[in-house]
C-alpha cells in the first residue's frame, strides 16, 4: 500500500494544523477539521454560558423543543457540556403541540427520539387543552392572514404553563445570531426601539410572567448550526412551517444575507448594534395587574391571550366552552423554515 501523501499547507486546518481543512466557518472562513469545527462550535457556546452566568448548579432547566435544528442542537451541545464541564443542571425537554398536522405531529415524533437519545424528560403542552383552540382550527377560523401573531402569544405562555408544571422557573430556547440579528433590523425598520432590550438580551425576564428565558446560541450562526448538526448526524426535522410566511422577517433577512456575502461579520455587527442601542434608550416599567378572566399578569384588564381567545370564541357555536387562558405578548421568533434554506446553502458548498 503506497504512503498517503502529505497534505499541502493550503489544505491543513488552521487550528490542529495537522488533518485535511473540511469546513469553512461561515462566520469567520476559517478552514478547519472536522474535530476542531466541533470543539470550537462548543466552546464557543460554553464561553457564552460562562461569561453571562447563565446556569446554577443543581437548578432544572427546561429546553424549548420543536424537533427542529436549533432546538436539537441546543439539546445535544448543553448535554455535552453539562457532562464535560459538571455543570451539574439538570436538562428537560420541553414541547409546545400548536396542533398543525403534517408539520407539528410529524416534529414532535423527532423529539420523542431526541428525548430517549439524550436521556432527558418530556413534557409536551398543546395548544388545544390550554386553549380549547389547535392553530388548524384557529386559521380555519380567521384564515392565514395574521395567524402568527395568534400562535406567538399562545406559545409563550404554553412555555410558561408548562415550565410552571415541572417546577421549572428557566426555559432556554435555540434563538440564534440571524435570529437576533432580523429581530433588531426589524425593529428598527419599524421604529421600535424600547423592543431592543428584549431582542437583544440574552437573558429575559418579564413583570408578566415568573419564568425566565435564555438563548445559549445567542452568538451562533445558523448555517454554523446546520453544519453541527449535518457533522454530528444529529437527528432533527426540517420541514417548514405551513402557516408561517413571515413576509416582513423575510425581508429583513434577505437583507442581512446579502450583507453577509460582503461582510461575514455582518450578522454579529448588528446583533452587538442592537446590543449598543438598547443599552441607550431607558427601560419603561409598566404598571402590572392580574387578567380580570385567567388571572394572568398583565398590563391591561384583559391579557393579550384572553382578548385574542375573546375574538375567536364570539364566532364559535355557543356549544363550545370558552377556555380561560392569556398571557403578554411578545414577539416569537419561528427561524424553522429558514433552517431549510440554509441546509441547503451547506450542502451546495460550505462544507466541503
Amino acid at each position: 500500500m503506497p504512503p498517503a501523501l502529505p497534505i499541502p499547507a493550503s489544505k491543513l486546518c488552521e487550528s490542529c494544523l495537522s488533518a485535511r481543512a473540511l469546513i469553512s466557518r461561515p462566520k469567520t472562513h476559517q478552514k478547519l477539521c472536522k474535530p476542531c469545527f466541533l470543539s470550537t462550535f462548543e466552546s464557543e457556546i460554553h464561553a457564552t454560558i460562562v461569561s453571562t452566568n447563565l446556569f446554577t448548579k443543581g437548578s432544572r432547566i427546561a429546553i424549548g423543543a420543536s424537533g427542529g435544528k436549533d432546538s436539537t442542537v441546543l439539546a445535544s451541545v448543553l448535554k455535552t457540556l453539562n457532562e464535560r464541564y459538571d455543570y451539574g443542571v439538570e436538562f428537560v425537554l420541553l414541547s409546545i403541540d400548536e396542533g398543525i398536522k403534517g408539520y407539528r405531529d410529524d416534529s414532535l415524533e423527532t423529539v420523542k427520539r431526541n428525548a430517549i437519545q439524550y436521556g432527558m424528560e418530556l413534557v409536551i403542552v398543546s395548544y388545544e387543552e390550554l386553549y380549547g383552540w389547535s392553530m388548524d382550527s384557529v386559521v380555519e377560523s380567521i384564515g392565514k392572514k395574521g395567524n402568527c401573531t395568534y400562535c406567538g402569544v399562545f406559545r409563550r405562555q404554553a412555555l410558561d404553563r408548562g415550565a410552571e408544571r415541572l417546577g421549572i422557573h428557566h426555559v432556554v430556547t435555540g434563538h440564534n445570531a440571524d435570529d437576533i440579528a432580523e429581530t433588531v433590523l426589524m425593529n428598527l425598520l419599524r421604529g421600535d426601539l424600547p423592543r431592543l432590550h428584549r431582542c437583544t438580551s440574552i437573558i429575559t425576564s418579564s413583570t408578566s410572567s415568573p419564568i425566565a428565558r435564555s438563548k445559549p446560541l445567542k452568538y451562533a450562526y445558523e448555517k454554523e448550526i446546520v453544519l453541527y448538526a449535518l457533522h454530528k448526524k444529529l437527528d432533527y426535522f426540517s420541514t417548514e412551517c405551513i402557516y408561517s410566511p413571515e413576509a416582513f422577517r423575510g425581508s429583513a433577512r434577505t437583507l442581512i444575507k446579502a450583507l453577509e456575502k460582503v461582510r461575514p461579520s455582518a450578522i454579529l455587527d448588528i446583533v452587538r448594534s442592537g446590543e449598543a442601542f438598547s443599552r441607550m434608550i431607558p427601560s419603561q416599567a409598566q404598571a402590572m395587574s392580574n387578567c380580570a378572566r385567567c388571572g394572568y399578569l398583565t398590563s391591561q384588564k384583559l391579557c393579550k391571550a384572553c382578548t385574542l381567545l375573546e375574538g375567536l370564541n364570539k364566532n364559535r357555536p355557543k356549544t363550545i366552552v370558552e377556555v380561560e387562558a392569556g398571557i403578554e405578548d411578545e414577539e416569537v421568533s419561528s427561524s424553522l423554515w429558514r433552517g431549510i434554506e440554509a441546509i441547503k446553502l451547506v450542502e451546495e458548498g460550505i462544507a466541503n
